[in-house]
């Protein structure tokens, strides 16, 4: 399967609302722009791109969450609300019941693949 599959079948697996949310996530993150890149990395987790790694996804048990390699630097402190600490990850936890904020989460991933582009130009 490519990641794109994999991600599906990943969605499919998981009939409740954590499908349904990872599902919601990555339909937001990908209409930022169409050159983000779907991958499968990491022993199952789906992973998107545009010159480097804007975000991975997980469905755990009780949340789905969404981490950003570089989410400190991302200047997003009010969605973050989980592995706040150290100096580079940043996630957000999604749990059952909580809304999106759509158009926040489409600024985090724009700053994301800006700030890929900026350390590729270095």
């Amino acid at each position: 399967m490519n990641p794109g599959e994999e991600i599906d079948h990943l969605i499919a697996q998981h009939p409740d609302w954590r499908g349904a949310m990872l599902a919601q996530l990555r339909k937001i993150i990908l209409e930022v722009d169409p050159e983000i890149k779907e991958e499968w990395k990491w022993m199952g987790s789906p992973v998107w791109s545009l010159n480097g790694i804007i975000c991975v996804g997980n469905i755990l048990k009780d949340k789905v969450k969404l981490v950003f390699a570089d989410g400190k630097v991302l200047g997003a402190d009010h969605l973050f609300n989980a592995d706040l600490v150290g100096n580079k990850r940043r996630a957000i936890d999604v749990f059952e019941g909580d809304q999106v904020d759509e158009g926040s989460l489409k600024t985090l991933v724009r700053a994301a693949i800006s700030y890929n582009l900026a350390k590729r130009k270095k």
